[in-house]
C-alpha cells in the first residue's frame, strides 16, 4: 500500500492523473463488454441492437451547393459555409464584391 503522507506534491499530482486515467480506461471497457454482450443477446435472437431499442443511425448531411466559384479558376468553389478560401479572401481585398463571384 502506498503511505501518501511521504508523496510530494508532485508525485500526488502524477497519481491523481494515472488514477483518473485508469478510472476512465476502465469505464470504457465495461461499457464496450456491456454493448457486446447485448449486440450478441440480439444476434442470438434474430435482431440487431439498434432495432431493439429504435435507434436510428446518425444521419449525415448533404454536402452544401457552391454559390461561388473563383473567377481565375471557375474549378474552385466554395459553399459559403465555413472558412473562406485563400481565393476568395484574395479577391475581396482586390475590390471584387462575393456577389461578383456567385454561380
Amino acid at each position: 500500500m502506498i503511505d501518501l503522507n511521504e508523496l510530494s506534491l508532485k508525485d500526488l499530482k502524477e497519481l491523481q492523473t494515472q488514477v483518473s486515467k485508469a478510472i476512465t480506461s476502465f469505464s470504457d471497457r465495461k461499457k464496450k463488454e456491456a454493448l457486446a454482450e447485448l449486440e450478441a443477446t440480439a444476434r442470438k435472437n434474430g435482431f440487431t441492437l439498434s432495432e431493439l431499442t429504435g435507434e436510428i443511425g446518425k444521419r449525415k448531411r448533404a454536402p452544401a451547393a457552391a454559390k461561388y466559384a473563383n473567377p481565375a479558376d471557375p474549378s474552385q468553389t466554395w459553399s459559403g459555409r465555413g472558412r473562406k478560401p485563400r481565393w476568395m479572401q484574395a479577391a475581396l481585398l482586390n475590390g471584387q464584391s462575393p456577389e461578383d463571384m456567385m454561380i
